[in-house]
């Protein structure tokens, strides 16, 4: 990606335009991200003068004025003009959080709308849920005029476009202000999820009309972008995506520049294939590219074109913590916990104040057992703003590695209280609930994650330990496969799922997935220059694989699966040799696997360390001089493996089937190592004594 001069000076007007023009309108969170992206863009070299020329150099430059500061049209710019004084006003009472007063400013003045009775406090609230669990298009709380049919009208003064939406934020902010004191305590027992924002149907009526009003009169063009993103807002609040899809898209292409409204349409995409879907619709430019590297890190794509674009990016923005932060979790997500680790540790290092994302950090330190540096960073992020969901997160964390659940419940719980919408807090919660055999409030903590987000394939995966521990295997399986579907180059989603369909008794299936399980996980290790690559798969699946086949009666195939198995000691089969169907299984199965990870991580860790609490990490075994090894060191030249539990059982099981099947010689051989290995001991030497009588019989 080439950038000249003056591609970067216009990428600077740009971004100092969206900072004004969202702190102008109080999008306080779209103005911060813009001005870290401007002050993170390559420096431009403005060294122009001749040393040798006698011009004061102390004389300062007054930089030029950004063609963008100025509002394009001259109708807009009039009511601005007029409206001056007002905005100020109505501004003034946005920043000390007077919504109600601040669109009353520019909108007439309306009583806020409350409960027309009172309930009791000895009256249950009706036990129904806020959002639906799953699918789109729901129906809506609120119905529009064009839903019911009725020709749209604007309620509205004739204002600018600027202060109409500061005044309707303000009324929205009111509503979402007056939900939040109507909500119970979280998971309290009348915390049901009914509160609404009351001002939403109001808003929706009025926002349809005066868009439709434009689009009557032919203004579609002048649009700025703002109106079109709060609308879609309130949209996304009822449910209707697919319209709201479509004004965000529209609203992207009048202000490129408005990050919030990239981040809205981004919590619409719920898979690849949907970004695949709009990526024609979207405006060519870098905040495309921007956009199309955080959905892919929101989707787990850690794939090489992700890392080409965002290479490309990080060369225009070097020093922004945002792409760092991107590139960090993209590692995060493909189990690379220590590349990670290193580039937040960079970014604290720079910035020591900056709390976002550091929930994700703290993930990653747990998964680690970094337990001093997870101590370092709560004492960090508590100094900088201890009532920010980020640090609550982070210090629950904290007291979780401890083993101290109730601690860390108690500050994912004060994560909720300050942002109902956190999703970090509920999945992390539900984890601690799981550890405290408190089954069904972890189902509730999940569910409300995934209300939250859909794509949050942890709260999926939490759900389906949940039901499995109730063993309502049909449930554990349905979340158990939507959390494959999100993460399909993950093996630990396809153990689950395999496991769920051997309890079913559904054995054929429970292969399949195991198989898939398999393609997901492996990788190509070469210790040996020598022997070439070798695929190192999960001896653990294998052997799953194995019994299942000795349940179906395949004895053939469960024995070649145990021969797998027992490969794994000495890194993996050669690659080629493998079981055929096992080939057959991969190259159906290679295009879900996705990106695999290059550092071979073990696939029992999961991606922050929650569902198993399992801290399992690869080491290299040391090599050992044994006369059955078939792998050679490369510095000593001798022959080693190393035997664990699941290979014993193989080796076992292989023993006794060679016995069967009158094979004395391979029953002794294998039975001989068992001893050697320390595993399986008395069988081994009861299996001995059994082919001893063999060979005496026939002798």
């Amino acid at each position: 990606m080439e950038f000249t001069e003056d591609d970067l000076q216009e990428l600077k007007y740009r971004f100092e335009d969206a900072t004004i023009k969202c702190s102008e309108r109080c999008l306080y969170q779209s103005a911060k991200w813009a001005a870290e992206m401007l002050d993170s863009i390559v420096p431009i070299d403005q060294t122009d003068t001749d040393h040798e020329s006698s011009m004061d150099i102390t004389e300062p430059i007054i930089p030029p004025i950004s063609p963008y500061s100025r509002t394009q049209d001259p109708t807009e710019a009039a009511l601005e003009a007029q409206e001056a004084h007002k905005y100020l006003l109505a501004k003034s009472y946005f920043d000390t959080r007077e919504y109600d007063r601040c669109a009353a400013v520019f909108l007439p003045p309306k009583t806020p709308p409350v409960p027309l009775s009172v309930t009791s406090p000895n009256t249950k609230p009706k036990q129904t849920r806020s959002t639906p669990l799953k699918g789109k298009d729901k129906a809506s709380p609120f119905q529009t005029s064009r839903t019911v049919g009725q020709t749209p009208r604007n309620p509205y003064p004739k204002l600018s476009q600027k202060s109409l939406f500061l005044a309707l934020y303000a009324r929205y902010l009111a509503g979402e202000k007056r939900k939040d004191e109507e909500t119970e305590m979280v998971l309290g027992p009348a915390d049901v999820g009914t509160a609404v924002n009351r001002e939403l149907p109001d808003l929706a009526r009025g926002l349809e009309g005066w868009l439709g009003e434009r689009s009557a009169n032919g203004l579609d063009e002048q649009g700025q972008g703002w109106l079109e993103y709060l609308y879609a807002v309130i949209l996304l609040k009822g449910r209707n995506e697919e319209l709201a899809k479509t004004w965000l898209i529209r609203s992207v292409h009048q202000n490129p520049f408005h990050w919030g409204a990239w981040q809205e349409l981004n919590d619409l995409l719920g898979s690849i294939e949907d970004l695949k879907q709009i990526k024609d619709l979207l405006p060519e430019n870098i905040m495309t590219l921007i956009f199309y590297v955080y959905c892919s890190q929101e989707l787990y794509q850690a794939t090489d074109d992700t890392y080409s674009t965002l290479a490309d990016l990080q060369a225009i923005f070097p020093t922004s913590a945002f792409l760092q932060t991107q590139h960090a979790l993209l590692f995060y997500h493909n189990k690379d916990f220590e590349r990670a680790s290193k580039i937040f540790n960079e970014i604290l290092a720079t910035s020591p104040h900056r709390l976002d994302s550091l929930d994700h950090y703290s993930n990653i330190l747990y998964v680690m057992n970094e337990r001093p540096r997870l101590a370092f960073v709560a004492q960090i992020a508590t100094a900088t703003d201890k009532f920010r969901p980020e640090t609550c997160c982070v210090v629950g964390n904290y007291y979780s590695l401890k083993s101290e659940h109730e601690k860390a419940v108690m500050y994912f719980r004060r994560a909720l209280t300050l942002d109902r919408n956190f999703l970090s807090a509920w999945t992390l919660m539900g984890h601690e609930y799981i550890e405290m055999k408190n089954t069904h409030t972890a189902i509730e903590s999940y569910r409300r994650a995934v209300d939250v987000n859909r794509k949050d394939y942890r709260a999926w995966y939490g759900l389906g330990q949940a039901y499995e521990v109730l063993d309502m295997s049909f449930y554990a399986l349905f979340y158990y496969q939507r959390a494959a579907a999100l993460r399909p180059y993950d093996p630990k989603m396809w153990q689950a799922v395999g496991s769920c369909y051997a309890k079913m008794g559904r054995v054929e299936q429970s292969i399949q997935a195991l198989k898939r399980a398999l393609v997901a996980g492996s990788y190509y290790a070469d210790d040996n220059p020598g022997a070439g690559a070798r695929k190192v798969l999960d001896p653990e699946t294998l052997h799953q694989i194995a019994t299942l086949y000795e349940r179906l009666g395949d004895e053939e195939e469960a024995a070649s699966y145990m021969e797998l198995t027992l490969q794994q000691e000495s890194g993996g089969a050669p690659v080629g040799e493998q079981n055929g169907s096992d080939e057959e299984e991969e190259s159906s199965a290679s295009e879900h696997a996705g990106h695999s990870d290059g550092e071979g991580e073990n696939s029992g860790d999961d991606e922050d360390g929650r569902h198993t609490r399992s801290r399992r990490h690869r080491r290299k075994p040391r090599p050992r001089t044994s006369s059955f090894g078939v792998q050679d060191d490369s510095t000593t030249g001798e022959t080693w493996h190393h035997p664990t539990v699941t290979t014993s059982k193989a080796r076992l099981w292989l023993a006794q089937h060679a016995l069967r099947n009158g094979d004395l010689d391979r029953a002794d051989l294998l039975a001989s190592e068992l001893c050697q290995d320390g595993m399986e001991v008395e069988e081994a030497k009861a299996l001995m004594r059994d082919v001893r009588a063999r060979r005496e019989d026939v002798g």
